[in-house]
């Protein structure tokens, strides 16, 4: 007698994920979590940044050339202060 194969396991529902941040740290609590994001954000820019950029310029329609002229174009037009 053969049997039918089991149906295909449903994938779990996608979920928004809210993150609570305690109002009780101390200030070193609060510190070992900023520079723990901070180095989490140097790694994935150090593996992926050039990918990001390439994305970010197709989402947005962009070619790296606009982008680079972009900034004068808006000082000159008087929009955003230099930094």
């Amino acid at each position: 007698m053969s049997r039918n194969p089991p149906p295909p396991a449903a994938a779990p529902p996608r979920r928004a994920a809210h993150v609570v941040i305690p109002t009780d740290w101390t200030p070193e609590q609060a510190l070992a979590v900023f520079e723990l994001l901070d180095q989490l954000r140097d790694t994935v820019a150090t593996l992926y940044l050039n990918p990001m950029q390439t994305l970010l310029e197709q989402q947005q329609g962009r070619t790296a050339n606009a982008i680079a002229i972009a900034p004068d174009r808006r000082e000159a037009a008087g929009d955003d202060p230099a930094f």
